[in-house]
């Protein structure tokens, strides 16, 4: 698996990759803007790490111009910017994660895995299986006990990103930013209401729920 870490600050990126290099990941660095930039266009990487803040570059700028190229390469923005607007616009630009600083090598190793198999999970598999409810992503269908389930498309949508992140508890901000991208109002219950859709018909009359409130962290799909 080939990584590539876009930080001006050669201590930390030093850092990082002898940290992923331990867990046998060939990791590259980059601290300039047009530099990480071709080496992206230039090169197969599974995952880019990239700093928000890159001199007087902008990481989140770096990160628009790679998926105007049509670049779908999980990436993980590191950033010291904490607020609930910051978050957002580093996923409505196309960030998967977002992790912020000061932050443990070990939270930074584990999302970086999560989004690695986040990615396995979609380019291999055209049914997604969790417990026994089967999406099927080709046909956009939805089963449980081979019941057929009628989804709307938002509703398909929401399901489909808590199965592709199945065991993790993603957070409203997240759901917004991935299923409604810039429609939807960050302070409505929108999230709340389509989840109550989802388990009324995916759980209801099945003793086995599979959408779980994770208190203080968000929504689980999970068997």
């Amino acid at each position: 698996m080939r990584i590539l870490i876009i930080e001006d600050d050669t201590v930390i990126a030093e850092n990082l990759r002898t940290l992923l290099k331990k867990d046998s990941f060939s990791v590259d660095i980059s601290g300039k803007f047009e530099d990480g930039y071709h080496k992206v266009v230039d090169e197969d990487y599974d995952l880019i790490i990239i700093d928000w803040m890159l001199g007087s570059d902008s990481g989140l700028d770096l990160l628009k111009k790679i998926r105007e190229e049509h670049i779908n390469v999980p990436v993980l923005m590191l950033t010291a910017k904490s607020t609930v607007e910051d978050k957002v616009a580093g996923l409505e630009y196309g960030a998967d994660d977002y992790l912020t600083k000061p932050f443990s090598f070990d939270e930074l190793k584990a999302r970086v895995k999560t989004l690695l198999r986040r990615k396995d999970k979609i380019l291999t598999n055209a049914v997604l299986e969790i417990g026994d409810l089967k999406i099927n992503t080709n046909s956009n269908e939805v089963f449980r006990k081979n019941r057929k389930i009628n989804l709307s498309p938002r509703e398909y949508s929401l399901l489909h990103y808590l199965a592709v992140n199945s065991g993790i508890a993603i957070d409203r901000i997240s759901i917004l930013s991935h299923v409604w991208d810039e429609q939807a109002d960050l302070f409505s219950n929108t999230v709340d209401v389509h989840i109550n859709y989802l388990r009324k018909k995916i759980d209801e009359g099945y003793h086995k729920k599979l959408i779980r409130t994770v208190k203080g962290k968000g929504y689980m799909l999970c068997a």
